[in-house]
């Protein structure tokens, strides 16, 4: 980008120092303060120069990184800050009552200073120097800060050629500009926090939620202790394809992502081809990587966040971060406990468009446990004071160390079941019983809170591709599957129930299909063989051991739907179940056998087994040893 040669002199009349531009500022006034590592710390500096001469100076800020000495409860006489995120230079003194938060949509703000809701005296905010043609880029900072400066009755701005000159709706006249301060020194610099083991898990398992060709949004919010998880998902999505961005901020870790070649923006619905964001924060290395680089578009908040954009893309996948969420769904990002932390930022925004996605997805992620590990995230009711940012009806996926939950349209009890099943297991026995005392849960499921366990997955999980190409999926079987069991089991042929459960039973009760469900993980075995489906997953075979403890022996039960009957699946689910009983040291199988059931008898007789049998009255008992 060519610069104004001299560009001093051929805008003289608007220069100033930066005390003299702040000599403008009077007691009473409101300050806003640009995004990010955009904030101008020369400007910053100037304004608390004036310190003892003002008064009651509203500070109104995004989110700023460096210094934020005007955030100080010793000024608060002087300044007051008054934040749409809380970020961490001002987290204390607005958690120790000397300083605001207003919690706001991002996509409402531009609103705010448009309507003159909240009017803006002065804006603080850095650019470029001006091009051939007068005009100067936002660079790394458009968000919310083209609509503060289209909206302040004085912008002072800091011009520094070190800022990257950034396409899309960046550019301003420098005559929209009041006074110009030059400056010149590096732009903030935010380096990446590597994330813990725990954080790596999570953001692995929302990335295998990302489909290929999808556009993708990373929160900015960050859980104490675990880092900004959202952010960690892009190192997990170097094997995808045609990725594509619109979102809130970038940061380094996009440019791996894009040399990987997974980044083509080609899938997008508007802007092909373009990463679209408004603001990012990065260190030196970024900022030369997107300085006049056609391929980003930054584009101010009130696009970027816009549901209905949002809306538009096909396969729009938001990550998000909670700090807790109850049993029924609801999701707080913002507070715990009337703890003011971040902000709700632009998690509504596009939880909501990614919601209205044609085959789009909106995630929550969170730890299961707090920092210290003593608390669970996951929790049967709020904590008196904490906000409910989404509300249980807006909830997709939500993602934790421990798995997957879906909630969108499930039922209470569903949406319980659920994020039990992942939350942390130390805590899953008390969440269950504290949802049956809640009401939450029937009753009569009361008697299986002590089996609520944590299935020893690793040994359980594997993949059998049938003849045909089908992939099936074999995982431990789930309190969350009581309406998959319940499809399959009213699926199944009157013969298949026949050699199943030697009756002709038509009718199982509520109590007979839990007891499927919720297995004592101690002692016996449950394991489901599933395939996918629209939304979520089909059981297509069970199969299931449980352990006598005197006889160190386990009764074996299996069944398949009818449809993939006679294709091999029945002897694989039998192998597997021998396998994960020979590691856990058990000494047979044991199992009773219609003599009609000719099928299941071979089975076992060609199992490899040490195997006796003897009939009785129309049925087999075997004894199979290991």
């Amino acid at each position: 980008m060519k610069y104004v040669k001299h560009w001093q002199d051929t805008y003289s009349n608007m220069i100033a120092t930066p005390a003299e531009a702040l000599g403008h500022l009077k007691s009473g006034q409101r300050v806003f303060i640009g995004t990010g590592c955009g904030a101008p710390q020369e400007l910053i500096a100037a304004m608390i120069g004036r310190a003892r001469r003002v008064t009651n100076v509203e500070v109104i800020q995004l989110i700023t990184k460096g210094d934020a000495p005007y955030a100080d409860k010793k000024m608060s006489d002087s300044f007051a800050i008054n934040a749409f995120f809380i970020s961490s230079n001002v987290r204390d003194v607005i958690q120790e009552g000397f300083g605001d938060y207003t919690p706001i949509l991002l996509s409402d703000v531009p609103g705010l200073f448009n309507s003159g809701s909240l009017p803006i005296d002065i804006a603080l905010v850095q650019v470029t120097p001006p091009n051939l043609y007068g005009r100067v880029s936002l660079g790394i900072s458009v968000d919310i800060t083209r609509s503060a400066i289209e909206n302040a009755s004085l912008v002072i701005a800091e011009v520094n050629p070190n800022m990257p000159w950034t396409h899309g709706d960046t550019e301003i006249d420098i005559i929209d500009l009041d006074l110009l301060v030059p400056v010149d020194r590096p732009i903030l610099e935010r380096e990446l926090q590597i994330p813990n083991e725990i954080s790596c898990k999570i953001a692995q398992t929302a990335a295998a939620l990302i489909p290929n060709g999808s556009t993708i949004e990373l929160g900015l919010g960050r859980v104490p202790g675990y880092g900004r998880i959202p952010q960690a998902v892009m190192e997990f999505l170097k094997d995808r394809k045609d990725i594509g961005f619109h979102t809130e901020m970038i940061s380094d870790s996009i440019i791996p992502l894009i040399e990987s070649g997974a980044v083509t923006g080609a899938m997008k619905s508007i802007d092909k081809g373009k990463i679209t964001a408004s603001f990012c924060m990065g260190t030196k290395k970024l900022y030369d990587y997107i300085d006049n680089n056609p391929l980003f578009s930054f584009r101010p908040t009130e696009y970027i966040n816009d549901a209905a954009v949002i809306g538009k893309h096909k396969r729009m996948v938001a990550v998000n971060m909670a700090l807790e969420i109850d049993l029924t769904g609801q999701v707080c990002s913002d507070s715990v406990g009337g703890r003011f932390y971040s902000g709700i930022g632009g998690q509504i925004d596009f939880n909501r468009g990614a919601g209205r996605s044609e085959s789009g997805r909106a995630i929550i992620t969170l730890p299961s446990l707090n920092r210290e590990g003593t608390e669970s995230r996951i929790v049967c009711t709020l904590q008196p004071g904490s906000g409910v940012t989404i509300n249980r009806a807006s909830v997709h996926y939500v993602v934790t160390e421990y798995g997957v939950a879906y909630l969108h349209g499930k039922s209470i009890q569903e949406r319980v079941m659920a994020l039990i099943s992942i939350a942390h297991p130390d805590f899953r026995e008390k969440l269950f019983r504290e949802a049956v005392e809640a009401k939450y849960l029937r009753p009569n499921l009361a008697r299986f809170a002590n089996r609520f366990l944590a299935p020893v997955e690793e040994a359980v999980r594997t993949t059998h591709l049938m003849p045909d190409g089908n992939a099936v999926s074999f995982r431990s079987i789930k309190p969350t599957d009581e309406p998959h069991m319940r499809d399959l089991i009213y699926n199944l042929s009157q013969e298949t129930i026949y050699y199943r459960f030697m009756s002709h039973q038509q009718r199982f009760t509520p109590r007979q299909i839990q007891d499927f469900v919720y297995i004592d993980h101690r002692r016996d075995v449950a394991l489901v063989g599933t395939i996918p489906e629209a939304h979520g997953e089909q059981i297509i075979a069970v199969g299931t051991y449980y352990l006598n403890e005197k006889t160190n022996m386990a009764e074996v039960a299996f069944v398949v739907r009818d449809g993939w009957q006679n294709r091999g699946l029945g002897t694989f689910v039998f192998q597997h179940l021998i396998k994960i009983a020979k590691r856990n040291g058990i000494a047979g199988f044991t199992a009773e056998v219609l003599r009609e059931n000719e099928r299941m008898q071979a089975v076992f007789n060609h199992s490899g087994l040490k195997v006796t049998s003897r009939l009785e009255e129309g049925v087999y008992s075997f004894v199979m040893e290991f």
